[in-house]
């Protein structure tokens, strides 16, 4: 004998709240919000990468160490997350792989420096030369060679 199955379906206060869904006209003015600010983005991703350099120059003054591998970690991916949005997704590659070098805390201590450091100049010199993608031959390049070493550790 079977039994009969019900299912419940619990209440969506969010979908409430959002009046069902996010309708087109909303993604329309996001998206034109995000255009409107897009003259200030490499301001803002120079600011992310002073910070990055700041985390580097911690290192190189006070030893690479627990706390100041870390606060590059965090750097690397702030950067991660926001080349994309600031329309460098060879950025968000560049860090991407920079975090998977350092993302494990047991084994950032083990990231040989000079990768570190190549990751870092490499970030910098796509964003100097305003290579925005892996279209680019040189960026291409940069990207499959780092992700290679790092992929070569293990991490």
């Amino acid at each position: 004998m079977t039994s009969p199955v019900q299912v419940i379906q619990p209440p969506n206060p969010l979908r409430a709240k959002l009046g069902g869904g996010i309708g087109a006209d909303a993604i329309a003015r996001a998206e034109e919000a995000l255009q409107a600010m897009s003259a200030q983005f490499d301001t803002w991703l120079q600011d992310e990468m002073d910070k990055l350099e700041a985390a580097r120059a911690a290192i190189q003054a006070e030893g690479y160490t627990a706390a100041t591998a870390e606060g590059l970690y965090f750097r690397a991916h702030d950067l991660k997350g926001l080349g994309t949005t600031y329309q460098y997704p060879l950025v968000t590659r560049l860090a991407g792989s920079l975090c998977r070098l350092l993302d494990k805390p047991d084994q950032r201590m083990a990231a040989p420096m000079p990768l570190v450091d190549a990751h870092v100049e490499a970030i910098r010199a796509v964003v100097r030369d305003k290579i925005k993608t892996d279209e680019h031959p040189v960026g291409r390049a940069l990207a499959e060679e780092l992700e290679r070493r790092v992929a070569d550790l293990g991490a």
